[in-house]
C-alpha cells in the first residue's frame, strides 16, 4: 500500500508543473520558514527546492516578511525578498524558474493577519509581472488566513490555495487547491527516531490516502526532521518534504538512483552516469557506472559448500586469496539483503582485520594491498616497499619458492595498487612503468586483468611486450582463453575494465574458474591465486550503491567458484577479505522480503573501518578473532610451511 501511495503521490506531483515528469528528484522539497535563512529565497533556490515559504504581515501599506509581528523590519518586504528574486531568475532562465525547465517553483505565502487587505496587496504586487505569476511559471499558493473557498472567485484564478483536509470543496474550488498541509502532531507524536507507533502510522496513512484520493499532494508541517524521517516519509508517500534544513534535505534526496537498489526494478535515473575523479593513474580512465545498466532481472546463485574440508587438520596444497577492494561490512550486507543471501556468508569461520597504514590512520589501496601481499605494514602509496625502498617479498614469491604455481587476477587494471603489490615494488603507486616492468623479474605465472595501455604506452622506451614474450609469457587479450594456453600467461582483456552489468556479471567468476584450471595443469604440487574484485572500490568513490551491489555480486560469484574447487579438491584454503572500506556506506532502509535496499555514502574516499575475513578449508579456524591486515599473509605462510 505504501508503494502505491508513493507512486500515486509522485505521479500527481510530477504532473503539477509542465515537464516535471522528467525530474530526477523523488520528492518535492519545501523550504519551511524560508525567511529565516541567512539569505532568504536564494539559499533554498540554490538547492533547487520546489517550494519556499514566506510569512506576511500587511503594515502601513507594505507586505513585510516575518514569523512574528514584533520581528518585522521595513526593508524586509515581500517584493524585495521573494517577488523580485523570483522574477529575476525566471527571466534569466528564459521563462523557467530554473535553468532546468523541468524543475518547478512555488511560493507558499502564509498570511499572518486579516485576509483583507493583505490578499489585495499580494495580488497587486504579483500583477506587475504577469509573465511570471499569471502564467503560473512561478506558482503562488496562499495559506494561513486564506480566503474562504466561496471567496476564491474574488481573486485571480492563477492564485492557488493550501487546502484544509477537514473542509469539503466543490469541484471548481478544488481546482484552485495546490496542496494540503495538515499539522503532523494532529495525527502523530513521533520524534523521528525508530518508527511511529502503529495507530499513529495508520492515522498518517489515512490522511495521506484521503488527500491523494482527491488527486492532490500533501505536506505536513510540524513534522520531525531526521534521516529516519526522510526515508520514512518518502515511503509513506508524502509529496512535499517540509524542511528547515534545505541543504541537508536536498543532499539526502539528490542522486536518488545512487542510494537505492532492488533486483528487478529499474533505476530512477536511467540516463545518469556515476563516476569519480578519486581513482589513481592506473584506473582514472574508467568510464563510470551507467544507471541504465545498474539493474538485474534476477538475483545471483548462492553456493552452499559441503564443509567436508572446512577446518580439517590436513595439509594445505592450494591457497585462493580473494580481495574485495573497498568492500566493507555494509557493502557485503547490502548485497546480502538485495539478493537474500551471498555465498561468502556461507563461510563459517569469520575474523576481523584492522587496516591502518604504516604512516596514516586511514589507508590507501597501496598500503593495504601491500600489507595483504607481504605481511609487512606499508606507508600509503608504497607498493610492497619500506619507506626507504626496501622490497618486501609477497605471497607469490613465497609460494613460487615452495615450487607452486602462482596467479594474479583482477577485475580491473593489473597495474593498480592491489594486484601490483603481488608482483611489483615501488615507493609510488603511480609508477606504472616501473611496476609493470617488475613482471620481468617476478615469479608470477599468470596475470589477468585490464590495462594494456600500461604495457604499450610507456615513457621508459621499454618494449615490455617483447621482453615478456622473451621471458616465456604468452600474451593474450581474451580471459576465456587462459586455460587453453601452455605455460605462463599474461592476459590483458579490456572487457575486464567495464562496470559490472547483467551481461558480464559472471566475468570474474569465469576468469577465476579458468585461471584455477590453468594453474592446476601448470603445477601438480599446488598453486596460489589472488583474485581481486576491484570495482567495489570504484563504486564507493562514485558514491553509488547499485554499482556497489553489482560489483559485490560479481565478486561473490568468484568466491563461489573458489569454494566449489575447494570442495572438489579438499586441500585448498580459501580466504576472503578486503583491503579497506570505501565511502563510509551506511544502510538506512530496506525490505528483506523484496530485497529493496537503501544506503547513504558519507564520503567519496576510504575509511578506516574494520573489515571481515572469511576462511574456508583446512585450518580455517586460524582466521577467527581480530588482528592486523598484515597478519593474514603471515597466517597463510605459517599454515603452508
Amino acid at each position: 500500500m505504501k508503494i502505491l501511495f508513493r507512486i500515486a503521490a509522485f505521479t500527481y506531483a510530477a504532473l503539477l508543473f509542465a515537464g516535471l515528469a522528467n525530474a530526477q528528484a523523488p520528492i518535492l522539497i519545501h523550504s519551511h520558514n524560508d525567511y529565516d535563512r541567512n539569505v532568504p529565497f536564494y539559499q533554498a533556490y540554490a538547492q533547487g527546492v520546489a517550494s519556499v515559504e514566506s510569512d506576511l504581515y500587511y503594515i502601513d501599506g507594505k507586505l513585510l516578511v516575518a514569523h512574528n509581528k514584533e520581528d518585522v523590519k521595513p526593508e524586509r518586504t515581500f517584493e524585495a525578498l521573494y517577488v523580485e528574486p523570483a522574477v529575476k531568475m525566471f527571466r534569466q532562465n528564459n521563462g523557467h524558474p530554473y535553468k532546468d525547465p523541468s524543475k518547478p517553483l512555488q511560493i507558499l505565502v502564509d498570511i499572518k493577519e486579516e485576509t483583507e487587505p493583505t490578499m489585495s496587496a499580494i495580488v497587486a504586487a504579483l500583477e506587475k509581472y504577469p509573465d511570471v505569476f499569471a502564467t503560473q511559471g512561478v506558482r503562488v499558493v496562499i495559506t494561513g488566513n486564506r480566503p474562504a473557498p466561496a471567496d476564491f472567485p474574488k481573486y485571480p484564478s492563477w492564485i492557488m490555495y493550501d487546502g484544509d483536509v477537514d473542509m469539503t470543496y466543490t469541484e471548481e474550488q478544488l481546482k484552485q487547491i495546490a496542496l494540503f498541509s495538515p499539522c503532523f502532531t494532529d495525527y502523530a507524536h513521533w520524534n523521528g527516531k525508530g518508527a511511529p507507533v502503529k495507530d499513529q502510522e495508520d492515522k498518517l496513512m489515512n490522511v495521506i490516502g484521503k488527500v491523494h484520493d482527491m488527486g492532490k499532494p500533501i505536506r505536513f508541517w510540524g513534522a520531525p526532521e531526521t534521516l529516519t524521517a526522510y526515508y520514512t516519509f518518502y515511503n509513506y508517500g508524502i509529496d512535499y518534504f517540509n524542511t528547515d534544513n534545505p541543504e541537508q534535505c536536498t543532499m539526502f534526496f539528490s542522486r536518488w538512483g545512487d542510494k537505492n537498489f532492488q533486483i528487478g526494478v529499474k533505476s530512477s535515473t536511467q540516463d545518469a552516469v556515476s563516476t569519480t575523479n578519486k581513482l589513481d593513474k592506473a584506473t582514472r580512465d574508467f568510464a563510470g557506472f551507467q544507471h541504465s545498466k545498474l539493474q538485474l532481472s534476477k538475483g545471483i546463485e548462492v553456493y552452499t559448500p559441503t564443509y567436508r574440508s572446512d577446518n580439517a587438520d590436513r595439509k594445505i596444497k592450494n591457497v585462493i586469496f580473494l580481495i574485495g577492494d573497498g568492500m566493507g561490512l555494509n557493502q557485503i550486507f547490502a548485497g546480502d539483503y538485495a539478493n537474500r543471501g551471498l555465498t561468502m556468508f556461507n563461510m563459517k569461520f569469520v575474523g576481523f582485520q584492522h587496516n591502518n597504514a604504516l604512516d596514516q590512520f586511514t589507508t590507501d589501496s597501496a598500503a593495504a594491498g601491500s600489507a595483504l601481499a607481504t605481511g609487512e605494514k606499508n606507508a600509503n602509496r608504497h607498493i610492497a616497499s619500506s619507506v626507504d625502498g626496501k622490497e618486501y617479498p609477497s605471497l607469490t614469491d613465497w609460494f613460487a619458492e615452495k615450487g607452486k604455481a602462482t596467479g594474479i587476477l583482477t577485475l580491473g587494471d593489473v597495474a593498480d595498487a592491489t594486484p601490483a603489490a603481488f608482483f611489483g615494488h615501488n615507493t609510488e603507486r603511480d609508477e606504472s612503468d616501473d611496476l609493470t616492468a617488475d613482471l620481468l623479474k617476478s615469479k608470477v605465472d599468470i596475470v589477468c586483468g585490464s590495462g594494456r595501455k600500461d604495457f604499450t604506452r610507456r615513457n621508459d622506451g621499454l618494449n615490455l611486450m617483447k621482453e615478456l614474450k622473451d621471458k616465456g609469457f604468452s600474451i593474450i587479450d581474451d580471459y576465456t582463453g587462459i586455460d587453453s594456453q601452455k605455460g605462463k600467461v599474461i592476459c590483458l582483456d579490456e572487457r575486464l575494465d567495464q562496470a559490472t552489468n547483467e551481461k558480464n556479471i559472471n566475468s570474474l567468476a569465469e576468469a577465476t574458474r579458468r585461471t584455477i584450471n590453468s594453474l592446476q595443469k601448470m603445477n601438480k604440487d599446488g598453486f596460489f591465486l589472488m583474485v581481486e574484485g576491484a570495482k567495489i572500490d570504484y563504486a564507493g568513490h562514485s558514491m553509488c550503491l547499485p554499482a556497489s551491489v553489482l560489483e559485490t555480486f560479481s565478486f561473490d560469484l568468484a568466491i563461489a567458484e573458489a569454494l566449489k574447487f575447494a570442495d572438489e579438491d579438499g586441500e585448498t584454503l580459501v580466504v576472503v577479505s578486503a583491503d579497506h572500506e570505501t565511502g563510509g556506506l551506511v544502510l538506512l532502509d530496506g525490505n528483506r522480503e523484496t530485497g529493496r535496499i537503501m544506503g547513504l555514502y558519507f564520503s567519496n574516499d576510504h575509511t578506516p573501518a574494520i573489515l571481515p575475513v572469511f576462511a574456508y578449508g583446512p585450518h580455517s579456524a586460524e582466521f577467527l578473532g581480530s588482528y592486523e591486515n598484515s597478519d593474514i599473509p603471515l597466517k597463510i605462510k605459517e599454515l603452508t610451511k
